[in-house]
């Protein structure tokens, strides 16, 4: 039996409601190629990939459809990094939801990306912040950030 395996990339953009997801198949899990792809993605209302993340999925002579076996961290777009203390800190009005999911969900910290819309994430899970250039400025622990797994 022989099986088929290709590998994607993923881009997520700020949506109404949910993230709009553009995915293309892709020769690697090639960071800057993904990278350089993002900048060609154009969504809705003007909403461009705020991050993405590569998958590779298999599917076999009897299988009716793919399976995911594997799939990398989020790398985030020219995000900023703010621990909760520091959001804490600022106590911006406009920001008493974000501190209030921070806090319940144990965040210790998030990213925030303009696409030209603004969103922000958790920063866990292993998650990578590229700069402008596409070049690694940090990488989140593995797990949830919380101190669980």
């Amino acid at each position: 039996m022989s099986k088929v395996t290709k590998h994607f990339v993923t881009f997520y953009s700020p949506g109404s409601f949910v993230f709009e997801e553009t995915t293309q198949p892709i020769d690697s899990w090639d960071v800057r190629e993904a990278f350089e792809r993002s900048r060609t993605v154009l969504e809705r209302y003007g909403a461009r990939p705020f991050a993405f993340e590569f998958s590779t999925r298999e599917r076999g002579d009897e299988d009716l459809d793919s399976k995911t076996v594997a799939r990398s961290p989020r790398y985030y777009i020219s995000g900023k990094i703010e621990t909760r203390e520091e959001v804490e800190a600022r106590n911006d009005p406009k920001e008493e939801i974000l501190r209030s999911n921070m806090r319940c969900n144990h965040i210790v910290a998030a990213v925030t990306c303009c696409s030209p819309y603004r969103s922000t994430h958790p920063f866990d899970d292993g998650a990578i912040v590229l700069d402008a250039n596409g070049n690694e400025i940090a990488r989140a622990p593995a797990g949830r950030g919380d101190g669980q797994t």
